[in-house]
């Protein structure tokens, strides 16, 4: 049976005194979930705004990945099914 869904997602970018915060909220039309993530400009690296926003964002996206799949996980075991099997790290890097 085919199924399509659109599901958007809002980024925030907020830098003040060398720290950049983010916030990704996805609107499922059902439901929201927000991740959040920041940057901080060590001490003595050229403050670039842009970079910031990346990291941010980066770990905004991926904090609300990360929910997404507990969500996931959660629904899966309230049917009855068994989890997906964790997967090592690839190339024994983590993510």
């Amino acid at each position: 049976m085919p199924h399509t869904a659109e599901w958007n997602v809002h980024l925030d970018l907020v830098e003040e005194d060398g720290r950049t915060r983010a916030r990704a909220t996805l609107d499922t039309g059902a439901t929201t979930v927000t991740g959040s993530g920041t940057a901080t400009c060590a001490p003595g690296d050229k403050d670039i705004p842009a970079i910031g926003d990346e990291f941010a964002a980066g770990r905004a996206l991926r904090d609300l990945g990360e929910q997404l799949l507990h969500a996931a996980e959660h629904d899966v075991a309230a049917v009855g099914a068994a989890p997906e099997p964790r997967r090592s790290p690839m190339y024994g890097w983590p993510l």
